[in-house]
């Protein structure tokens, strides 16, 4: 498949930015297009509206979810440890376009609560037969929401912000991760 233009990324990419900094409302096409440092006319070249701007973004997470499974599937020390590790947001491309996907679904877009639930859906697939049954599946997915949950509501990055329970994060998380895939395999 042949790679996407240059300016067409940059306005994925202004628009995932303004999304996470901004919220959905902020996210408008001339926002978009100030951000992206393109005209108004550049971005209508490459999404005609904001429906296809958010659609670009729905592919993105898509591409980006797939290329996360695969990773998943070769992951040092198993699948699970690899979730559960990667529960844990590091500002990657993956972690950038679930939170810009998730503020498009706060807005009420169906497309987008649906995307994000295909790709719940998908890690739980690829983590199913590395559990033995659906209750051990459901703890390693509350385990991982539990940890992106609280590293999102840890934006001052210190124990003890009042926000959110502790993130494990070294030595810490690999004891987690072990105590976790003890009790699901």
């Amino acid at each position: 498949m042949p790679r996407p233009p240059l300016a067409r990324e940059r306005v994925l990419d202004a628009f995932e930015t303004l999304l996470i900094d901004d919220g959905e409302r902020a996210a408008t096409l001339d926002a978009t297009a100030k951000a992206a440092g393109v005209s108004k006319g550049g971005l209508l070249y490459h999404f005609a509206s904001k429906d296809d701007l958010v659609a670009g973004l729905l592919d993105r997470l898509e591409v980006a979810a797939r290329e996360d499974l695969d990773r998943m599937a070769t992951a040092p020390g198993g699948a699970v440890a690899y979730f559960l590790r990667t529960s844990i947001m590091e500002d990657t491309a993956l972690d950038r376009v679930l939170v810009a996907a998730s503020r498009i679904a706060q807005g009420g877009a169906a497309a987008a609560s649906d995307a994000l639930r295909r790709v719940r859906e998908s890690w739980a697939e690829a983590l199913r037969p590395h559990v033995r049954d659906q209750t051990a599946l459901d703890l390693v997915m509350l385990v991982s929401d539990g940890l992106y949950y609280n590293n999102a509501l840890d934006t001052a990055g210190a124990e003890g912000s009042g926000l959110a329970g502790p993130v494990p994060r070294g030595a810490e998380l690999e004891k987690l991760i072990a105590l976790v895939q003890r009790a699901v395999s």
